[in-house]
């Protein structure tokens, strides 16, 4: 598994966590930053949970529009995270191509969630990416 898979794992970890406690996903990581564990906490988690935390609304409200049939609440907490992981890798990290945002998600749930969630993370990370240069413009345009 390459760093940034890894960078992406345990980004997914935080970011389940903090959902199930209730809590902010920076407190969270903040906290695993200061506590200085082994492994440390990789520069692209910090980069990712952030960036997750920073764009939570919009990604939710995408996701909302574009999991066909399913809420966020209904979807299984894992799924959730991944999703909001990917969706941020494909609209706001310039550096990560679609198609690689798309398969890390779903290798992720392949090995942390059900047998139905790849499917279902490709689905609708797929739907996302094939209007995704006009929401990118579009989360730019509301940036400035």
């Amino acid at each position: 598994m390459g760093s940034r898979s890894k960078a992406r794992k345990r980004a997914v970890d935080i970011l389940y966590e903090a959902d199930q406690r209730d809590m902010d996903p920076v407190t969270l990581l903040a906290d695993r930053v200061g506590a200085a564990e082994v492994p440390p906490v990789a520069e692209y988690t910090i980069t990712l949970v952030e960036g997750v935390t920073a764009n939570r609304e919009r990604i939710d409200e995408l996701l909302t529009q574009h999991a066909e049939g399913w809420t966020l609440a209904r979807m299984p907490a894992v799924d959730r995270a991944v999703l909001r992981l990917g969706l941020y890798e494909l609209l706001w990290a310039d550096d990560v191509p679609s198609p690689v945002a798309i398969d890390e998600a779903v290798e992720l749930v392949k090995a942390l969630s059900t047998d139905d969630s790849p499917r279902f993370v490709n689905g609708v990370l797929g739907r996302i990416s094939g209007i995704s240069a006009r929401l990118r413009k579009a989360v730019r345009a509301g940036e400035q």
